[in-house]
């Protein structure tokens, strides 16, 4: 079977590239797995300097796998607690990594696939990308990318973008501050590649205090959220209306929500 996760290295960089296309790159558990031992691995080899996250095929990530929403009703809440916890783990492994992150969006980022762009340092986005943080439209809370969002754009457009559950351009998104910078679409991941070339040529020390600092000033204690936010997201997953939003979804109608 092919690995979820394409792994290259370009000079000091790592381009990790998540490779299920046919499935728009969407986050199932061996997606997840496979990307956090991809940065254990670039966190410990020191020849790597940087790391780009890119998404094989027209999407950058379509968020979480469908045959994994479906059965998400399922599962018991020590088994939600547990997934959500690990998906913690992912975006804070990312968020704190002590190298340079960039990721090179084209397309689709949607829900968790948005969180993944949200926890990189840079985001160059393709002219046909967007972004949607589309939780609420299923009953879901996006809690652990809200965490992460706020601190990169702001309580004011996070409040947007989580509340509206809203599609927004990679134009509006450079606006905000969710997006660095914006290239046209097939030219995104040689020019996010180029950006993380040039942020490995400064002093691998000097990066990785930087981050470590950024990451300590630039909000609430980041653990003390993250695990609001886990136990939060936990809850989610065993409520009425995610239920009824994931039987919408399937059957292609309009919710009806209890609460």
């Amino acid at each position: 079977m092919a690995s979820p996760l394409r792994i290259e290295r370009r000079g000091a960089v790592a381009l990790l590239t998540l490779a299920r296309p046919d499935a728009r790159n969407a986050l199932n558990a061996p997606l997840r797995d496979a990307l956090r031992a991809a940065l254990d691995d670039a966190r410990e080899n020191g020849r790597v300097r940087a790391l780009v996250l890119a998404g094989d095929g027209p999407a950058f990530c379509a968020g979480l796998d469908l045959a994994e929403l479906e059965g998400l009703t399922e599962r018991t809440p020590a088994q939600h607690r547990a997934d959500s916890d690990r998906l913690a783990d992912l975006f804070a492994s990312i968020y704190r990594f002590p190298k340079p992150t960039v990721a090179a969006v084209r397309g689709a980022a949607v829900a968790g696939g948005a969180g993944l762009a949200t926890v990189c340092d840079l985001v160059i986005a393709g002219d046909d990308a967007s972004f949607t943080y589309s939780e609420a439209r299923i009953g879901f809370v996006a809690a652990l990318v809200g965490v992460f969002l706020t601190r990169q754009v702001g309580e004011r457009h996070a409040r947007d973008l989580l509340l509206s559950a809203r599609r927004v351009s990679a134009f509006e998104a450079h606006r905000i501050g969710l997006v660095t910078e914006i290239a046209s679409s097939d030219e995104v991941l040689e020019h996010a590649l180029d950006r993380a070339e040039a942020l490995a040529e400064n002093a691998p020390s000097s990066l990785a205090a930087t981050k470590a600092l950024l990451a300590r000033v630039g909000g609430p204690d980041l653990d003390e959220a993250l695990a609001f936010a886990s136990e939060l997201n936990a809850r989610s997953r065993s409520s009425d209306d995610l239920a009824e939003g994931i039987r919408a979804f399937f059957e292609k109608r309009p919710p009806t929500w209890r609460s």
